[in-house]
C-alpha cells in the first residue's frame, strides 16, 4: 500500500491527517451547523451533532474491503512496521484539524454563530471514521485520555468485530467507551465472505469471539447491522441468532446507502426503503420472542433502532445531559 496516494485520495474528501490518524467533518455536523437536521444519534443517544468529532487513530489501516464501504476500501490494508502516534498529541492536532476545517461557518450567514463557537470544542468523540480503530495499539490509552478531557462527555467506538482480543484489553484496562458499536452485514459464513471480503482467513471466527464480547461487557452496546437489498435480506432467523448470541442493548437496522466508493461496486437497487428496513427489522424481532421492541427510526438515513427489553442500562435512551460529563 502507498501510503502516500492512499493519503491524497483521502484529502480530496476533506480529511484531514496527523500521522496515521485522520478528522473529517461529517456531512450531519454540517447540516446541524446551518440548521439542517441532525444526525440520527442525537435523535437516539442525545449525541449534540455540531460537537461531534469524528476521527480515526488508524485511518488507513482496515482488515476487510467490504463491497458497500463507502470509503476507498482498495486503499487500505493491514498495517506493518507502523509507528502509531501517541493519544495526547493525537486528539489535540486532530482537534487543531477540525477547528480550522469549520473556519468557513464563522462567517456563513447560514450558520448559527452559538453553535458555531460551541462546535470549536468538540464534546463526543466517535472514534469511527475511517479505517478500523482496534488495529492501532494504544486504543485503551486513548480513550482514557478523551475521557479525561474536561468537556468530554462521550466516546463512540465503532468496530468490525476483527479484533476481539483490543476489545478485552479494553475492558481489562478500564478502557470502556460509553458505548461499543459493533457493525455487523451478513448473517451466515459465506454471505460474509462476500460481502465483507475479511482479510483474515478465520475473520467469521473473529467476528463470533466479538458477538459473545458484546454481549457481557459492562458498557452500552450496539449492533449496527447494514442492510443490503438483494444479499443479505433473507434467513431472519439466522439474523436472529446473531443478535441473540450479541444480546446488545440496541440494535440498528440501517440501510445502505448508493454514496462514495461503494458506486463502483454496488447499484442502487442494493438500496433498500425505510419501509423494507422497518419490515425486515420486524421479521428478525419476531424470532427473538419479544425481546427487542421497536423504539425509533429516523427517515432521512432509513435505520430503524429496537431496544433490548432485558438488558439495559442506567444511561437510558437519549443518554446523559450534553452539559455534563458522561463519565
Amino acid at each position: 500500500m502507498d501510503v502516500t496516494i492512499t493519503k491524497a485520495e483521502f484529502e480530496k474528501k476533506k480529511y484531514r491527517f496527523h500521522g496515521n490518524s485522520a478528522v473529517q467533518i461529517c456531512t450531519w455536523s454540517k447540516k446541524a451547523l446551518k440548521g439542517g437536521g441532525e444526525c440520527y444519534k442525537q435523535k437516539f443517544y442525545g449525541v449534540p451533532t455540531h460537537r461531534c468529532m469524528q476521527f480515526s487513530p488508524s485511518a488507513l489501516f482496515c482488515q476487510n474491503h467490504c463491497i458497500y464501504c463507502w470509503r476507498p476500501a482498495e486503499y487500505l490494508g493491514l498495517p506493518h512496521e507502523v509507528q502509531w502516534d501517541a493519544p495526547a498529541g493525537m486528539v489535540e492536532a486532530l482537534v487543531s484539524h477540525r477547528v480550522k476545517l469549520l473556519e468557513g461557518f464563522g462567517g456563513n450567514p447560514k450558520a448559527g454563530p452559538e453553535l458555531y463557537r460551541e462546535a470549536l470544542e468538540p464534546v463526543h468523540f466517535a472514534i469511527s471514521l475511517s479505517g478500523e480503530p482496534t488495529l492501532y495499539s494504544q486504543l485503551p490509552e486513548l480513550v482514557t485520555y478523551l475521557r479525561k478531557r474536561p468537556k468530554t462527555f462521550s466516546v463512540f467506538i465503532v468496530t468490525n468485530g476483527q479484533e476481539p482480543d483490543m476489545l478485552k484489553q479494553l475492558q481489562a484496562k478500564h478502557s470502556l467507551p460509553t458505548q461499543l458499536y459493533l457493525s455487523l452485514s451478513a448473517h451466515t459464513k459465506e454471505a460474509y465472505r462476500k460481502i465483507v471480503n475479511p482479510g483474515y482467513a478465520d475473520g467469521w471466527k473473529r467476528m463470533m469471539a466479538s458477538l459473545h464480547f458484546l454481549s457481557k461487557v459492562p458498557t452500552r452496546t450496539v449492533l449496527r447491522i447494514t442492510l443490503i437489498k438483494g444479499m443479505n435480506m433473507d434467513l431472519p432467523k439466522d439474523w436472529a441468532g446473531l443478535i441473540w448470541l450479541a444480546n446488545p442493548h440496541f440494535v440498528e437496522f440501517k440501510a445502505y446507502t448508493f454514496i462514495g466508493h461503494s458506486r463502483q461496486r454496488m447499484q442502487d437497487i442494493n438500496v433498500p426503503t425505510l419501509d423494507e428496513v422497518r419490515d425486515f427489522a420486524s421479521e428478525v424481532a419476531g424470532h427473538l420472542h419479544d425481546q427487542f421492541e421497536t423504539m425509533d427510526e429516523d427517515g432521512p438515513s432509513r435505520i430503524v433502532v429496537m431496544r433490548n427489553t432485558r438488558r439495559t442500562t442506567e444511561r437510558l435512551i437519549k443518554g446523559p445531559d450534553p452539559t455534563q460529563n458522561g463519565f
